[in-house]
């Protein structure tokens, strides 16, 4: 089956909003994760520090140059993931609608390429999972 990773990006405001609610969060989320292990689904789950504990390493001159958090200006920021190994993208969307985020979040769902796939293969994996070629 096709792994795919839900991508938790979400807003300061919204972030605001869950850390406002966070045992109520943390409960919600934990009875997910329940759920997909019950179903079989969850690969991994993980959230991710704070942004300003972070650094930024940026390419584009003769060397990375790394900038310490918080990153400047920023609308959205990349703050967890589920992994999960589901039949279809259609499967992971349905688990990514049950994930309980603050309103402004967003759940990205993209699937992992497996490792014997080369980029020019993503195009063609693409197409035959929609139907067309």
């Amino acid at each position: 089956m096709p792994k795919y990773m839900l991508i938790m990006r979400g807003t300061d405001e919204s972030n605001a909003a869950m850390m406002a609610s966070i045992d109520e969060s943390m409960a919600a989320t934990g009875r997910l994760i329940e759920e997909m292990m019950a179903a079989g689904v969850l690969l991994a789950a993980e959230g991710l520090d704070l942004p300003a504990q972070g650094v930024v390493v940026a390419f584009g001159g003769e060397a990375p140059v790394v900038t310490d958090g918080p990153y400047g200006e920023t609308k959205e920021l990349f703050g967890g993931y589920f992994m999960l190994d589901v039949a279809s993208k259609q499967e992971a969307v349905e688990w990514a609608k049950r994930v309980p985020a603050a309103a402004g979040s967003k759940i990205e769902v993209r699937r992992v390429a497996g490792s014997d796939e080369r980029p020019d293969d993503y195009e063609t994996a693409g197409r035959e999972s929609s139907g067309r070629i």
